[in-house]
This record gives structure tokens, sequence and C-alpha cells, in this order.
């Protein structure tokens, strides 16, 4: 089957699995695994309901060929977090030559004008372009470039605002004349009179204000932030594992908390991510630190049931 997508993050050589799939750069594995679902019953051969030939065919294709590729690769957390990371390092490299990145679809156009709340117009716009991409099979194509667009501008906002206190500027082709190339206007905020807390300060201490208030979700957008300032940030390692850790992604967490506990082991908030981990992955265990302490837990049910623990039949 030809590939005729060549706009958004396609253009780099590069499939867009997240524009395949009709969800957000943000999304985690459950809302994914739903969408995914829904789409592969509209194409899937068995509940397809479609009716000539040609466009059984053509369901077949984007299930076998796209569809179902991308869920094997966001289904699965690390490939998930490793594909964030690389669409994390074009974001940046886009910001910074931005001049040169040609948007041609509408819904990126305005979404590269939403400089306020770009993350809300962000999500209002992906859905409404998602809601009917498998539904005319005619228009799927076009639906995909269109969100991989989208994507673009999103990662370059994202980037922009994130390494300095400018959004980037996007060249529009084909636009309205007054709007020939969208200058989002460079904004500085003002300098609090009181002392400066730094960028990475303040994502470390909104996400450790969601953990207290049991928002994993809203903590792990913070903590990614927090890494694309500073990347091997033992504490931002060690409550990103955390967070993973309370929505039962438990090779995540195992992942982030173990590379901030070879860093760090001393550090006291790297002790406390350390502790909740092992009272999940070993109760029985001693911690380095708590020789003779051991914990009393119970391996069979929860977590475990959840990441190949075995089952008593």
């Amino acid at each position: 089957m030809p590939f005729p997508i060549s706009q958004g993050l396609f253009q780099f050589d590069l499939i867009d699995h997240f524009a395949v799939l009709g969800v957000s750069i943000d999304a985690e594995h459950e809302e994914i695994r739903e969408r995914y679902l829904k789409i592969a019953y509209k194409l899937h051969p068995d509940t397809c309901r479609l009716y000539t030939p040609a466009e059984r065919e053509q369901a077949h294709q984007l299930l076998a060929k796209l569809v179902n590729p991308a869920y094997e690769h966001l289904g699965r957390d690390l490939s998930r977090e490793e594909f964030r990371l690389v669409l994390t390092q074009m974001g940046k490299a886009m910001a910074r030559d931005s001049g040169k990145i040609t948007i041609n679809s509408e819904p990126a156009r305005k979404l590269a004008q939403s400089t306020a709340n770009y993350e809300l117009a962000y999500q209002k716009i992906l859905q409404s372009l998602a809601i009917d991409q498998y539904t005319a099979l005619e228009n799927t194509y076009q639906k995909i470039a269109q969100l991989s667009e989208l994507n673009l501008v999103y990662l370059m906002l994202t980037e922009g605002q994130g390494n300095k206190k400018t959004t980037p500027k996007v060249f529009i082709s084909q636009g309205n004349p007054r709007q020939s190339e969208l200058v989002v206007a460079a904004t500085t905020t003002a300098a609090p009179a009181k002392a400066k807390e730094s960028p990475l300060e303040a994502y470390i201490r909104r996400a450790q204000a969601s953990l207290d208030q049991n928002n994993p979700a809203q903590a792990l957008r913070e903590l990614r932030d927090a890494l694309r300032e500073e990347p091997d940030n033992s504490i931002c390692h060690a409550l990103l594992g955390l967070a993973y850790l309370r929505q039962n992604q438990l090779s995540m967490a195992r992942v982030h908390i173990n590379r901030a506990w070879q860093a760090r082991p001393k550090d006291a908030t790297v002790i406390r991510c350390k502790r909740e981990l092992d009272k999940v992955v070993n109760p029985n265990t001693e911690m380095e630190d708590q020789k003779g302490q051991k914990k009393e837990g119970n391996p069979k049910g929860g977590f475990w049931s959840l990441f190949g623990g075995k089952k008593n039949n």
C-alpha cells in the first residue's frame, strides 16, 4: 500500500503513531487502548460495516499497516516514552528553526494562533479531527496528515515556551494575505518582584502538589516538562517513577526510580520513592539502607495481577 502522507511529522521520515490513532501526544495507556479498540472495531473484517470489496480491503490495509503497528508501538510503556523523547528532541529542533516550518492545514494554523491557551486548543482541535477520522476512509489519510501537522505545531509551541521566553514563528502557506506569516508575538512574562523560582523548581513543586492531591496524570505532565529543562535530574526521575507507580505502570516506575537511585541514593526524595517502589515490587525484601527490617506484604493480587503475576486457577 503506498504511503501518501508527507505533511506534519511524516515529512521527517517518521510515522506519527499518535496521529494514526487520533490521540494526543500526552495520552496514556488506557486512553490509547480505548481509542485503538474503537478504530479496530470499525476496520476489522468481522465487524466493519463497509460493503464494497474495495472499501473492505482499504479498511483491512489501514488496520494492518497503520493502526495495529501504531498501537503496538504506543501500547507499550517503554516504547511510548522513547517515542515521546524523540518527538521532544524534534520539537526543540523545530522551535529553533521555526521559520523554515510550513503549515498547510487550517486546524494547525488555528493552533499556532492560540498562544495563550494552546494546550486546551490542541485538545479541542484534536478531538474535532479524530471524531470521524475513520468514518469516511477516503478522507482518512487527510485526517491523519492534519493531526500530524497539529502535533508538529503543538511540539513547537511546547518546546518554544520551554526553551525561551518567546513563542516560535510559523510560516503559513495559502493563508489569509494578512497572515502570510503567522507571528506569534514574543511575549515576555513580567518577572516577579520576589525571589525568582526557576522553571525546573516550579515544575517539581507543581508535580509534588499533584502527587499529594492524588493526581499522578498532572504530575506526569509537569515532570516531563521538567526533564526537558534538565534531562538527568534525579529528583524529576524519582518523582516521575512515583507518578507512574500511582498509575500502576510498574515497568516505567522501575526505570525512572532506579535511575534516580543509582545517581543519588542518599537523597531524601529518591529514598522515599524507592521505598514505595520496593513495597510493590518485593514487599518482603530488605532495602539496602534498612537491613534487618523486613516488610510485610502480599505478593498476590494488586499490582502483581497487572504485571504478569501468576494466577491461581
